[in-house]
């Protein structure tokens, strides 16, 4: 009953703060897309206070020395919609791959648009890993790190979806950097659930890889390497109690 209390707690500020943050993001619309960005991004930090406080659901970050001083192409894995706030608090301006429905979404969708995402229609085939080649270049260069969920959809905790090559074909054709990025959110935060379950999210951040040199398919076997390999560890700690990391800063 008090899980339920409280993810209900978590949707009544996600409904109000959520309009209020479109409406801003819209009026911000003149400024640079960095800035923009950055304004917009609060509202990921207000939501995830706002979880802390009615779920009691908390994160910390392991690897966080590893983030690079310059834009990246994050590949990560998504099991929520918990990382899709957090990579905003973590990591400097951030844009998103992502199908072009979302923009549809009431509010939601209007304050995303101001993000500069990088929307794609799924069904196009070669024609939106030309999309997401060409426009995550643009933004690489304008400053922005650009975050590719390669599994293209949010997947359960130990499922393991296919690898799309999309991300890993934009760092190799643009000589970017690739971090590597894995997490347990949905142990906490399930895919379509309203309940918020409290306890501490681990998000890992594994090394940087040079795609300089590299083919698109290799690039992308190593990333989903080292990803799949530390969400294992993960769910073994996950099951063996805390880690006992340090929380960064970020938090």
């Amino acid at each position: 009953m008090m899980i339920w209390l409280r993810s209900s707690l978590y949707a009544l500020g996600l409904l109000i703060a959520t309009p209020v943050f479109s409406i801003l993001a819209i009026l911000a619309y003149p400024l640079p897309p960095l800035t923009r960005s950055r304004i917009i991004a609060q509202w990921s930090h207000v939501m995830l206070w706002w979880a802390k406080l009615t779920c009691g659901l908390t994160y910390r970050i392991v690897g966080a020395e590893n983030i690079p001083d310059h834009p990246c192409v994050i590949l990560a894995k998504h099991q929520s919609a918990w990382e899709t706030m957090a990579f905003q608090c973590i990591f400097p301006p951030v844009v998103w791959v992502m199908k072009k429905e979302l923009l549809r979404i009431p509010f939601f969708g209007w304050g995303l648009a101001m993000t500069s995402p990088i929307a794609i229609d799924r069904s196009a085939g070669k024609e939106a890993l030309r999309q997401v080649t060409d426009q995550g270049k643009a933004r690489l260069a304008t400053g922005f790190w650009v975050v590719v969920f390669p599994e293209g959809t949010r997947v359960k905790p130990g499922v393991k979806g296919k690898y799309n090559i999309g991300g890993a074909f934009l760092a190799t054709h643009s000589g970017a950097t690739v971090l590597p990025v894995a997490h347990n959110a949905g142990e906490f935060w399930g895919k379509n659930a309203f309940l918020k379950h409290p306890g501490t999210i681990t998000l890992s951040i594994g090394k940087p890889i040079q795609a300089c040199g590299m083919k698109a398919g290799e690039l992308n076997s190593q990333a989903e390497a080292w990803i799949e390999q530390e969400m294992q560890r993960i769910a073994r700690d996950y099951k063996g109690g805390p880690l006992g990391h340090t929380p960064h800063p970020a938090q």
